[in-house]
């Protein structure tokens, strides 16, 4: 039961853990799927958000967390996230308190003009450190490194994007992993931008089996510096084990 709550856990900051959002193409959170985009230089995200994934079971996630992103240095971006984790098992008491810290940085290291047929490209190596207590159902107890890399391409009022990337997951019971994610998004209206994606993750556990699932949900921007996040999906391979529902909720300010 320990391991299964651990692997509803990390599905849950994974879906909760999305990056970053610019401009009118916007990408990263509310999605899982990631985007080859940085924060400009010298500028600022920081979201507000909250994240969570109820299985057979049991419901977990991120109850309230943090996340920062800055715009260091031409085409890099620097990233972390500080949640609040909970979870909540049917038949046994609910547990909240720090989880697993993600630290990342963002590298584009292919910028196409307007006028170019090619992508966008970039990498975003996560580490998440052990700071969550796995024996409450957490955190993993171990460091996980992610090593994704990411394409994207904008066409007028459309943005595509998506990649994926090979996960490190230490520890008993567990195995390395692949995730691969694709999404397609519009500018609807000035201010609100809809977009839907579709994932897929190899087994995390062993004995484990492949899980994949789907989320719609989009961005609204209050004003230049204030945006709403939203998303909500569900599972479409290993439902019940891995995502019966999820959603992400976030506020955000780009400064």
């Amino acid at each position: 039961m320990q391991l299964l709550r651990l692997r509803r856990r990390m599905l849950a900051i994974v879906a909760g853990a999305a990056m970053s959002l610019a401009g009118a193409a916007q990408a990263g959170p509310p999605f899982v799927t990631d985007d080859p985009e940085p924060v400009e230089l010298g500028h600022w995200e920081v979201y507000g958000f909250s994240a969570g994934t109820h299985v057979q079971g049991d419901s977990s996630g991120v109850l309230a967390g943090t996340e920062v992103n800055y715009g260091a240095a031409p085409n890099l971006q620097l990233h972390v996230i500080a949640p609040l984790a909970y979870d909540d098992p049917r038949g046994g008491s609910t547990q909240v308190g720090i989880g697993d810290i993600e630290l990342g940085a963002k590298y584009r290291f292919i910028t196409p003009g307007e006028k170019d047929w090619f992508p966008q490209v970039g990498v975003f190596p996560l580490v998440e450190l052990p700071t969550g207590n796995a024996d409450r159902g957490l955190g993993s107890g171990k460091t996980r490194v992610f090593l994704p890399i990411w394409l994207q391409k904008d066409f007028g009022e459309w943005t595509t994007y998506g990649g994926g990337g090979y996960w490190i997951n230490p520890g008993p019971g567990k195995k390395d992993y692949w995730f691969a994610g694709w999404l397609l998004q519009k500018q609807v209206t000035k201010q609100l931008a809809l977009g839907a994606e579709l994932f897929h993750q190899t087994a995390m556990d062993q004995g484990g089996r492949d899980s994949a699932g789907f989320n719609v949900g989009g961005v609204y921007d209050f004003t230049e510096h204030y945006h709403l996040l939203f998303s909500a999906g569900r599972g479409l391979q290993d439902v019940r084990d891995s995502n019966e529902f999820s959603y992400y909720l976030a506020l955000q300010k780009t400064f």
